[in-house]
């Protein structure tokens, strides 16, 4: 049977570094055999974080957020998926908005206040959570560990790539920016040497997803 893939990309540049690491791995659960449905949300409809109106803790609607908008048919996809791809960069030492939006209603829905059991997700699938950053590899290694941690929680075993210090712009020079708390010319021979060896772990990584 076909393996169903979710691959959502939270970052705003369609071809950019984000992008580009969903893609190589969704390149390798293909090639895998998957079959992948991705997202970009930012080119989706209208939609909001988690509103705080407790629907998903009626038994009715139990582990399912009712909020219907332009980010109900991911939160189904990923209901009926095998595996979730979901990547943002790092804005401001958090991940992106839209990422947030779709954290908060991905996670929420499944938080049971419980103690015995705090997740009422009966389906958990695993997860290959991406992050690129302009900053070094190591910067927000805790940062990432506690999205790892509540996605293990709630959704299933997180496998992690983050790519640190990554290219901004195709050529810095052609700004009037004065760029001095980097070296534009390093940041690039970084993008040439090591961003092809992240997009191999991606592909990589995708493939083990299908596992």
């Amino acid at each position: 049977m076909t393996k169903k893939i979710i691959a959502v990309n939270a970052g705003p540049r369609k071809g950019w570094n984000t992008d580009t690491l969903i893609n190589e791995a969704v390149r390798g659960a293909e090639a895998a055999g998957a079959s992948v449905e991705k997202f970009d949300l930012y080119r989706l409809e209208q939609y909001t974080g988690c509103i705080s109106c407790f629907g998903c803790k009626t038994e009715k609607f139990k582990s399912h957020c009712i909020r219907r908008d332009g980010l109900t048919p991911v939160l189904d996809a990923i209901r009926e998926a095998d595996g979730l791809i979901i990547g943002s960069p790092n804005y401001l030492s958090e991940l992106t908005a839209s990422f947030r939006a779709l954290y908060e209603r991905l996670i929420f829905q499944h938080l049971t206040y419980n103690r015995e059991t705090p997740c009422c997700n009966t389906r958990p699938i695993p997860v290959l959570f991406i992050m690129t950053s302009n900053a070094p590899d190591n910067s927000y290694l805790e940062l990432v560990s506690g999205y790892k941690a509540t996605f293990e929680r709630f959704i299933g075993p997180t496998d992690v790539l983050i790519s640190g210090n990554t290219l901004q712009l195709k050529d810095y020079s052609k700004t009037d920016w004065e760029w001095s708390l980097f070296d534009p010319k390093k940041k690039q021979e970084r993008h040439d040497s090591v961003f092809p060896l992240e997009c191999q772990k991606a592909y990589e990584k995708g493939l083990k997803l299908t596992e």
